[in-house]
């Protein structure tokens, strides 16, 4: 029985573009990835919200729990009512939302060298694991 892929084994580097595209796609977005540095600024004290139509509130992670646990009440005394499952998510849903908008993401430092070497790995394994992928695609189309 005769692979799909047999014409391209043979043929002038479209399952090798593939292959080294690939493993080169994937250790460039590994150490682009790995050179991310995450902070958050948010605990339960830190203004997650500003109520400028409140002289300039700020809301925090701790006044939010309050509704949370207030629903969850709500809806562990009857589970049936509506305003505890809206209290409940909408507190759950602005933590959630406060948490990744207080998240803030930067490159640590780098050489100039190291970061092309970077690019060069990730976006020209792309581009060599692209040109194998349509190189093989073509192959399979022509006619025998």
């Amino acid at each position: 029985m005769k692979s799909q892929f047999a014409p391209m084994m043979g043929q002038r580097g479209s399952a090798g573009n593939i292959i080294i595209g690939f493993l080169m796609m994937c250790a460039g977005f590994y150490l682009l990835l790995h050179a991310i540095v995450i902070t958050e600024s948010f605990f339960l004290g830190a203004g997650l919200y500003r109520l400028s139509y409140m002289g300039g509130m700020q809301v925090t992670g701790g006044m939010l729990l309050i509704p949370l646990l207030i629903g969850i009440g709500i809806i562990f005394y009857n589970t049936s009512n509506l305003l505890g499952w809206a209290l409940a998510g909408g507190s759950l849903a602005a933590l959630i939302v406060g948490v990744i908008v207080n998240t803030h993401l930067s490159l640590r430092s780098m050489s100039l060298f190291e970061l092309l070497m970077i690019f060069v790995l990730a976006f020209g394994g792309l581009g060599l694991f692209l040109r194998g992928y349509r190189d093989g695609a073509k192959r399979l189309q022509e006619p025998q």
